[in-house]
């Protein structure tokens, strides 16, 4: 959602990489540019103000304008400003209390529901063990939902069939958590099209009565300025604990993430980044600036690997690769490994690629999925002798497998190829680091403790 932000600021951080000094003048385009950008971003005219404020009495300081590198002293300050607006620091939930209670806000379709149960997976796989808690009376399809999300990821529903006293369900349901060994209770509270005193009534009585550890508001990153008010309202009315922001992989201008923890003064928590229930994240200031500047999120990335990636498959996977066994069945594991983390444009956002802009990350996104999907379509044509065994390709089999998915000969000859070259690699690659292991190929001093092995 940050993409057309951070192209903007990024093609700044190029024009000012061009002067050989960092000078007042130089400096107020670049600001001028900056706070345009900022304002095209949909972030609200009250940020951009304290934004620009607190950027100029930096970059026109006295020893900035001293400084050597111009466009690495503007990527210092922004980098900075950006972090100090979203909130500086990651801000864990509170998890204590036996159990803990979460109660989950927003308006109606803010994607409150699913939100509730994807951060169920996320504490489930914390170790926790949660109770989501079906709160919403006024909408019998809210409760159907939560219902079907729970069965989808094996959490239990808490609900009192025919019920609409909102107190008794929740009462009852910290009961049975006690009761029943659940140390968190999500309740999945009832949204409105927009905010009215009968809402916040209920949600008042719910927070006085039960004295939630956390209260999340879950809010509609597409909701660009709408999202402001509807933070400060949810805030003055219930004194929010934190901001769940939903579809941040969403095509918008990204001003809401720049603007609800200002209007709040309540941190961004957590972010969804998918339909996937498993993709609910906790939001870092510091990696979503290095993100909207291009820098990448190398951390992020590594910490979905260790998510994602069996190790007891991946050592098997290891092993074959060092005997050239690497079959087409290992790769649509793997491939199905990969989709875990996401689109391959999500991940071309993780990494530090520079120049990089908007149109050449889709352009590579959509002919990378492209590709997957035609080498998808190829191996499902084969036989399971053909994909444990690739060589037993012949060109009779070949013209089968054609015929079967559509790709033409020569195109399936090239993926066959490709798939030799990078199995050869593989092996490769696997013998040149049991050789350093035993001793066989020494590295050079230069680059001593610079491979994982």
């Amino acid at each position: 959602m940050f993409d057309n932000l951070s192209e903007k600021l990024q093609d700044i951080i190029r024009k000012t990489s061009g002067n050989a000094s960092l000078t007042e003048e130089n400096m107020q385009e670049a600001l001028r540019e900056v706070r345009r950008a900022l304002l095209d971003a949909d972030v609200s005219l009250k940020v951009v103000k304290l934004f620009m404020t607190s950027l100029k009495e930096k970059a026109l300081g006295e020893e900035v304008i001293k400084g050597v590198n111009p466009s690495q002293q503007l990527v210092k300050i922004v980098h900075d400003e950006l972090v100090n607006i979203l909130g500086n620091e990651n801000s864990p939930l509170d998890l204590t209390g036996h159990p803990s209670i979460i109660m989950m806000l927003g308006l109606q379709g803010s994607g409150k529901t699913t939100s509730s149960a994807k951060l169920a997976v996320k504490l489930k796989k914390e170790g926790k063990n949660p109770l989501l808690v079906a709160a919403d009376v006024y909408r019998p399809a809210a409760i159907t939902q939560l219902k079907t999300l729970g069965e989808q990821i094996n959490t239990p529903v808490y609900t009192i069939e025919g019920s609409t006293d909102v107190q008794k369900i929740v009462s009852e349901s910290i009961e049975y958590a006690k009761n029943n060994g659940y140390n968190v209770v999500i309740i999945d509270t009832a949204g409105r099209l927009q905010i009215d005193n009968e809402m916040m009534a209920e949600l008042l009585l719910i927070d006085r009565a039960f004295k939630p550890n956390e209260k999340l508001l879950v809010i509609d990153s597409m909701l660009g300025q709408q999202a402001v008010s509807v933070a400060e309202n949810f805030n003055i009315q219930l004194d929010i604990t934190g901001i769940v922001l939903t579809k941040l992989d969403g095509d918008s201008r990204g001003g809401a993430a720049l603007s609800v923890v200002h209007s709040s003064g309540k941190p961004i928590k957590l972010t969804g980044t998918g339909e996937k229930l498993d993709a609910l994240n906790d939001f870092h200031p510091s990696r979503m600036a290095d993100r909207i500047l291009g820098m990448g999120d190398i951390v992020s990335l590594v910490e979905k690997a260790k998510e994602v990636f069996d190790e007891k498959q991946a050592k098997e996977f290891e092993k074959k690769m060092e005997k050239a066994e690497f079959s087409y069945n290992d790769f649509i594991k793997m491939q199905k490994q990969m989709k875990m983390f996401g689109s391959i444009d999500n991940i071309l956002g993780m990494l530090p690629i520079p120049g990089l802009n908007k149109d050449s990350k889709e352009l590579i996104a959509s002919e990378g999925e492209k590709q997957i999907k035609r080498i998808e379509s190829f191996i499902s044509s084969m036989t399971p002798e053909e994909r444990a065994k690739p060589s037993v390709m012949n060109t009779s089999r070949k013209k089968r497998i054609s015929a079967g998915c559509g790709i033409p000969i020569h195109e399936i000859n090239q993926i066959i190829s490709q798939f030799d070259q990078m199995r050869q690699m593989m092996k490769g690659f696997s013998d040149i680091k049991n050789k350093i292991k035993k001793g066989k190929l020494k590295i050079p001093k230069n680059l001593s403790g610079k491979f994982p092995f």
